[in-house]
Order: structure tokens, then sequence, then C-alpha cells
């Protein structure tokens, strides 16, 4: 496994991305809207996504800020079989919190699983 992407919420997303971009130097390697979701999903790094961790920028639409501490979302990683990984984290004593199956208006199939803070873990099935 490796770490993938760190998720953040961002209330305008042109800003962050300038941020991001202009600021920060980095580069948006992929944009897309989701409106079946509402959402849109924004990737910025130094690196290509298949070369290091990058983060992932949403977009809720409708939601223009958030409060210090639900800005945070997730960490993701790699596996290449989300269903296969539950059930061995499951088999861990580690709980589940979304089962493996494709993302809401999308194909790729994710899972989510909770460490014991509550904090998130996204898994995303390789291609």
């Amino acid at each position: 496994m490796r770490i993938l992407h760190t998720m953040l919420r961002v209330g305008d997303l042109d800003k962050s991305l300038a941020f991001y971009t202009e600021v920060l130097g980095m580069r948006l390697l992929r944009r897309n809207d989701y409106p079946e979701g509402k959402f849109t999903l924004a990737f910025v790094g130094y690196e290509e996504e298949a070369d290091g961790a990058v983060l992932e920028l949403t977009h809720n639409w409708g939601v223009d800020r958030y409060e210090i501490g639900t800005g945070y979302g997730h960490i993701a990683l790699a596996v290449d079989d989300a269903l296969a990984a539950c059930a061995e984290i499951k088999a861990r004593g580690g709980r589940v919190t979304r089962e493996a199956g494709p993302m809401k208006g999308g194909t790729r199939v994710i899972a989510f699983v909770e460490d014991p803070d509550g904090y998130k873990i996204e898994l995303i099935q390789r291609k």
C-alpha cells in the first residue's frame, strides 16, 4: 500500500486552486465535476499521481465555508481489491464504514474505514 492523496474540503475552489498552484507552486493534475453528487474534485501536487501523494480539493456545491476541524476529509490508500481489503481489515478488528463499491456519480470502486479516533481512510481499488 501507499498513500495516494489527502482530501480537503474547500469553500471556493478557484481561490484554493490559485493558492495551491500560484502560491505553493503545485500543478493542477486533474479536475472533474460530478453533477449527480453535486461536487467537484480537483487534484493538485508537485508530482504526477503515479509518482507521489497529492492533495484532493473537494468543493461541495452550495457550501462556501467550513469550520476549522470539518475541512479535513480523509487519507487515501491504493489497494488491489477493495472488497478483499475490507474483509482483511474487519478480520484484524478494523471498522469498515462504507463497503466496497462504486463511488457516487462515478465508477471507481472505493471503500472507507475508520481509525480509532474516527479519522477516515479511503481505500481506492487500482484499475
